[in-house]
């Protein structure tokens, strides 16, 4: 089973350029390491939650912009070993003395992927979730994924991907448990979809919203108001 290590950072904007460039080095890294693929995206149309948001994820600033990144692996071994690896390694320490964003405020957890459809390839757009799913539901949180995947495909999806929490840490300022006001008896998941352009994504959501296969509420194994998400523009794609 594909794993990921999926993150949200806040960077300030006006750092974009280097931070850029400190992705391309940590990507060279991370790619040799084991991981199959790198990806960072900027922020573009992050909403305002009303209990809880992406900003309030990582305690945004308002002269922030808000990541979200992820790498992928062909498994959890090999995520594993990939950060063992990464800590032994003295590049890392490095980059960590000469980051263009505060670390600290970064959140981040490897998760299982439990669905994933679509032929992939470069994409020009990205819709990003988090959302508390309940433990003891995740068949009905996988049957959701797997039916709004085939909705999102056939309105222009390339890829779509949901991953399950398998090692969520606690964070000294925030993290996921925080951000998604975990409860006992939940579990964090995390996805996204790939879209070929904003444009196609900005007409494919009318449509998504009136398909009566994901209009008709229910029992979806999750907690929609602490829903987290937002569009975002392809920064780096290794």
């Amino acid at each position: 089973m594909a794993y990921v290590e999926g993150f949200v950072t806040a960077v300030p904007t006006a750092n974009k350029e280097k931070y850029l460039a400190h992705a391309r080095e940590a990507a060279a890294i991370i790619m040799e390491k084991g991981a199959t693929r790198f990806v960072e995206t900027w922020g573009d149309d992050v909403p305002r939650g009303q209990t809880n948001d992406l900003w309030g994820a990582v305690q945004a600033k308002e002269d922030e912009t808000v990541l979200f990144s992820w790498f992928e692996y062909p498994d959890k071994a090999a995520r594993d070993a990939a950060n063992k690896a990464m800590t032994e390694d003295p590049r890392m320490e490095g980059m960590a003395k000469d980051m263009p964003f505060d670390g600290s405020r970064m959140i981040y957890a490897g998760f299982e992927v439990i669905n994933e459809d679509g032929p992939g390839g470069a994409f020009g757009y990205l819709d990003g979730v988090v959302v508390p799913a309940k433990t003891d539901r995740k068949d009905d949180y996988v049957a959701f994924s797997k039916q709004a995947a085939q909705v999102f495909l056939e309105n222009g999806a390339t890829r779509v991907v949901d991953a399950w929490g398998d090692d969520v840490p606690d964070g000294k300022h925030t993290d996921y448990k925080r951000a998604t006001h975990l409860q006992d008896g939940e579990e964090v998941a995390y996805g996204w979809i790939e879209w070929p352009s904003k444009d196609v994504r900005d007409s494919a959501w009318a449509k998504v919203m009136e398909d009566e296969r994901l209009a008709g509420g229910g029992d979806r194994g999750m907690d929609g108001k602490r829903m987290m998400f937002g569009g975002f523009a392809p920064l780096l794609e290794v």
